[in-house]
């Protein structure tokens, strides 16, 4: 009787968590794209320089682990093939926890992604998170024989081939236009320059050792008062670290122009490269030339690179320099349009969805 709870219990919460972090991260293909990209990168570096060529396979590789990820957790639910999907969620496991540990033990990537930007978690929060989940993974392992399959073989194998597809189509249009849900602090309605901007002030807490005994306050005792500081800490981090802290935006004068982006109707053009996809590179011409918003490109890129882009599509606009990382944030599409007001996010456009002109002076007014 035990043993049967458990094996609901593993079944669900394992199950439960591998679709809900697949659906997360099938929101947005393109985020664990980046993520991998990172993973690669750190590894060329640490392991050897043939990781590189995994970086420009790291969509493909992100779609098949983001489906096999939601489908292993069906397959859970409905005990499918419990001897292959149990070997299989084993060998995941045992590459996740390796990876997080090592992510946490020498501080190389500090977001593991498996929640997406929905639940950012620290390193050791990730690695911890698979050590739990391996324990559950491990019982049903071991007893894979043991399990029988909640449906017969027609409809389980309908379930886990509709739901591959299913996830097949989700991402795929996600990756072709915009993530469903935007968790990240550039999405819709939200307001850039309030998000550069701490909600709280920070409150240290100190820690003082005084005859023997240790002692905290949020006021820094002295030492004369025969107080001896050990440590402190900031109580309220997260309140107090602003949701965007590298925002910032550079002239080709080496001037500072973050501030105008904040000023009035904006059309942002984010280009990441010079490489950017031009198949609607027309339209976004046409946009700009015809829109009363005052355009501008963000853009990563080099100097004389994007110059030589610009010139090369005739692409009348100025250009500003922000960080890649920043760009991939903002906007999964590159180019990609923003639309703001006074900083506010008014709209957001992926290149396959290029609005047109007469759709921007409507929401102009």
């Amino acid at each position: 009787m035990f043993r049967t709870a458990i094996d609901l219990f593993s079944r669900i919460f394992v199950g439960g968590l591998f679709i809900f972090s697949g659906l997360i991260k099938l929101n947005d293909p393109i985020g664990t794209k980046i993520k991998l990209e990172e993973y690669f990168e750190v590894f060329s570096s640490d392991f050897g320089s043939f990781f590189e060529w995994f970086i420009p396979l790291a969509l493909p590789l992100g779609m098949f682990l983001i489906v096999l990820e939601v489908v292993l957790g069906v397959a859970l639910l409905i005990n499918y093939k419990m001897q292959v999907t149990t070997k299989i969620l084993l060998g995941l496991m045992i590459f996740f926890t390796f990876l997080t540990f090592y992510s946490a033990y020498f501080n190389k990537v500090t977001d593991c992604g498996c929640f997406g930007d929905a639940i950012p978690l620290t390193p050791w929060q990730s690695f911890y998170k698979d050590v739990i989940l391996m324990v559950f993974i491990l019982h049903l392992f071991w007893y894979r024989s043991k399990y029988e399959a909640v449906f017969r073989t027609l409809p389980s194998n309908v379930i886990v081939g509709i739901t591959t597809v299913v996830c097949l189509i989700l991402g795929k249009y996600a990756i072709d236009h915009l993530p469903f849900i935007d968790f990240r602090p550039y999405k819709i309605a939200d307001s850039i320059q309030l998000n550069m901007m701490a909600q709280e002030s920070p409150k240290v807490e100190y820690t003082f050792i005084k005859n023997g005994e240790e002692v905290t306050s949020t006021n820094f005792l002295k030492a004369d008062d025969g107080y001896e500081y050990v440590s402190s800490r900031v109580v309220n981090e997260k309140a107090s670290t602003p949701k965007i802290t590298d925002y910032q935006v550079i002239g080709v004068d080496g001037q500072d122009y973050t501030q105008k982006t904040f000023e009035g109707y904006k059309l942002l053009l984010v280009i990441y490269t010079a490489d950017a996809n031009t198949k609607y590179i027309n339209e976004i011409k046409n946009l700009v030339d015809n829109t009363t918003a005052e355009s501008m490109i963000l853009t990563s890129s080099a100097e004389e690179v994007f110059e030589n882009f610009r010139h090369e599509h005739q692409l009348a606009v100025p250009f500003y320099f922000t960080d890649a990382t920043v760009l991939k944030a903002m906007i999964r599409s590159s180019p990609g349009i923003f639309l703001l007001k006074n900083g506010i996010v008014l709209d957001k456009w992926h290149y396959n969805d290029v609005p047109t002109s007469e759709e921007i002076n409507q929401i102009i007014g």
